[in-house]
């Protein structure tokens, strides 16, 4: 079941809007995806203007790569982690960008392409690797991991209150042979939660399936090992966009953009400042951006996503 990369870009105008894109400016979009976001600001930029994308899937690499072709030279597209951001800009010749977007959220390709283990949805292979050339896949984490770190993760990553009988079912269950694919262990996480609860709740699986994605691909120490860099790269008046999708990943967000405009740790008592520590910038969005009903209908899985905004001082 392949198919053309394909990504509805969620928040899109208030993301472009808080972007605030000069004609001459530089930007970075950390998670290139399909190029929605990417071909809005390639728009709002001059002859001077320049836009690097990064994205680790090499299907939205290509996919973006045709998006974003009628503007040449002026785009440069790269196959790595948002993590390296710095590096691969350096190596490129850049030192500071007036703009940056991550948009945190599974594509709607990887979600919907078979092949590719993301869904509970579709009978296939675990796999839920973002980025196909590293080695653990979900199929290893179900199969390889003990009780304990399968509890950990479900519980911490998918903040599922049946964690504890969830792993204790896989570990049962993989006693006989190895969890191959995505069905046999929807069949297994719902023998592990009360009747009376799949039957009120959402999908069964729904929670589990996140936990061993992030898991997989390290998502949230990715996010959080990230941050600083990404601050740093920006210019004065530069705005870091961040796009969450659940609670765990906009709490990063939400504290370090705290951090980074109050760094002060002196104890409240204290008359004045003494630890030196002064504000990187602020927080543009004191409660984060939210999806209007519109789109909310149009989009589904723009339900959950959040947008918070950050100027570099």
């Amino acid at each position: 079941m392949e198919m053309g990369f394909r990504h509805t870009s969620v928040l899109l105008d208030e993301t472009i809007d808080a972007l605030n894109v000069k004609p001459e400016g530089v930007y970075l979009d950390g998670t290139l995806g399909g190029g929605g976001h990417a071909y809005e600001v390639c728009k709002r930029l001059g002859d001077k203007g320049s836009f690097y994308g990064i994205d680790q899937d090499a299907a939205a690499i290509e996919a973006a790569e045709k998006r974003l072709e009628e503007f040449g030279k002026k785009t440069t597209i790269i196959r790595n982690n948002y993590c390296n951001a710095k590096q691969v800009l350096r190596e490129k010749g850049v030192e500071y960008v007036d703009g940056i977007v991550l948009d945190l959220g599974v594509s709607s390709y990887q979600l919907d392409t078979v092949e590719r283990g993301f869904t509970y949805k579709y009978d296939t292979p675990l796999d839920m690797r973002m980025d196909q050339r590293q080695r653990l896949t979900a199929r290893d984490i179900v199969n390889d991991y003990d009780e304990q770190s399968l509890y950990r993760i479900i519980r911490e990553y998918g903040e599922d209150q049946f964690a504890k009988n969830i792993a204790k079912h896989i570990v049962q269950a993989r006693g006989s042979k190895p969890i191959e694919t995505t069905f046999e262990l929807n069949e297994i996480i719902k023998a592990a939660i009360p009747a009376k609860i799949r039957a009120t709740g959402g999908h069964p699986s729904k929670r589990t399936f996140q936990a061993i994605r992030i898991e997989c691909n390290h998502e949230l120490d990715v996010l959080k090992n990230s941050l600083q860099d990404l601050v740093d790269l920006l210019n004065p008046q530069g705005r870091l966009c961040i796009i969450t999708f659940h609670s765990l990943e906009d709490r990063i967000v939400k504290n370090f953009f705290r951090e980074m405009e109050n760094p002060c740790t002196c104890p409240p008592e204290f008359p004045v400042c003494i630890c030196g520590k002064i504000p990187y910038g602020k927080v543009i969005s004191r409660k984060p951006i939210l999806p209007s009903q519109e789109e909310m209908a149009e989009n589904s899985r723009s339900k959950s996503a959040k947008l918070r905004v950050f100027e570099r001082i």
